[in-house]
């Protein structure tokens, strides 16, 4: 069941980017809606969207190489409710994100020893994930991952302002082995047995990922990311090409990551992104992250940006009331619904810390079997 994105107070910048032809179309034809989207683009990324460059290694002169999406599918056209994520965008296209120069940097980043060694998990669901290095073996991750040129880009193509959830979800790298070549066709609907998986069915923890390809794809078969539509069937987007990325409102699709064949390897690079307004719904569980993370950086990361997120929203509460009461007035259904808000948002935070004794280092598969439940019930 949807719930509102909005709670009592509304953000300006989110406002503005709701009263868009973009988030609030007048039903326009999905040629229009594209259309929409190109004008745009060039429009938002000039803005100043409010946030800091964190160091000098990333310098997007050489090292963003962006082209816009040449599609960008919303959640209807996937066959699910526009209202059932935080935007009613589901998936670009590939897009051309990241340089040559860039990408070979972040590989020198994240197969270096000490992040081979100290940063790689293993689960029944993923053959090896790298996480938690950056940003100190990860600098230049680091760097280009919170630099504004590619917060705006992320966020005019998720549709909504976007900002990394936290500095451990920066950089999380999946990686495969190489892998037979094989009859492949690379247009047809797959079903859940027809192809193999790095990554098995699930649905992400935070709202919005972006999957940046790392490895040479001229030769490679496969290595494409399949969705599960609201009516059942299976879809493929295509894999993008070294140095492409694919935006994916992941939280909410069941998704899966297809194996790479033809003697290829398939290093992708997921950097997980929420909502930058407080007053935001966050959907946010740490189900699919817990059994693969240090405990102690994911918790704490975790319960700062939520406390800091709550501390802006009871300030503005705050504010509020004060001047209720300068007005000889009280609120009491406004207040109601931020209390009811603020329960209901730390008692489901409250279910996500589990104690560590009790959490099974790299044991997945109940994500699986949830993405096999929603299958059948729906």
């Amino acid at each position: 069941m949807a719930t509102p994105d909005v709670i009592y107070q509304s953000d300006t910048r989110f406002v503005k980017a709701m009263n868009s032809p973009r988030l609030n179309p007048l039903n326009p034809s999905p040629r229009e809606t594209q259309e929409s989207l190109k004008r745009s683009f060039a429009k938002y990324l000039a803005a100043d969207v409010g946030s800091q460059a964190v160091g000098k290694l990333f310098d997007p002169s050489k090292h963003l190489a962006f082209e816009e999406p040449k599609h960008i599918h919303t959640m209807e056209d996937l066959g699910y409710s526009a209202t059932s994520g935080v935007s009613p965008i589901a998936v670009s296209e590939p897009f051309h994100l990241f340089s040559e120069e860039a990408v070979n940097i972040m590989r020198e980043e994240v197969l270096s020893k000490e992040v081979q060694e100290k940063y790689s998990y293993t689960s029944d669901i993923a053959p090896k994930q790298i996480r938690g290095y950056a940003p100190k073996y990860g600098k230049f991750i680091f760097e280009a991952w919170k630099h504004p040129k590619i917060l705006a880009i992320m966020s005019k193509i998720a549709g909504v302002d976007l900002v990394p959830v936290m500095d451990y979800e920066i950089g999380h790298v999946n990686m495969s082995v190489p892998g037979n070549k094989v009859n492949y066709d690379s247009n047809a609907l797959i079903s859940e047995e027809d192809e193999k998986a790095i990554v098995g069915w699930h649905r992400d923890s935070y709202p919005f990922v972006c999957v940046l390809m790392m490895s040479d794809t001229t030769n490679m078969v496969g290595g494409e990311t399949a969705l599960r539509t609201g009516t059942g069937e299976i879809k493929k987007v295509r894999g993008p090409a070294k140095g492409c990325a694919v935006v994916l409102q992941g939280r909410y699709i069941d998704h899966q990551a297809l194996q790479a064949f033809g003697g290829q390897e398939r290093i992708t690079m997921v950097t997980s992104f929420r909502p930058r307004s407080p007053r935001i719904r966050d959907d946010t569980v740490l189900t699919t992250v817990r059994p693969i993370s240090n405990l102690s950086d994911l918790y704490g990361q975790t319960i700062e940006y939520q406390l800091e997120n709550a501390e802006s929203r009871i300030r503005d509460m705050l504010k509020n009331v004060r001047d209720a009461m300068k007005a000889g007035s009280t609120n009491v259904p406004s207040i109601k619904s931020f209390l009811d808000f603020e329960i209901q948002t730390f008692k489901k935070l409250n279910g996500e810390f589990v104690e560590e004794h009790l959490v099974p280092k790299g044991h997945l598969a109940e994500v699986c079997q949830e993405a096999a439940k929603r299958k059948k019930t729906e």
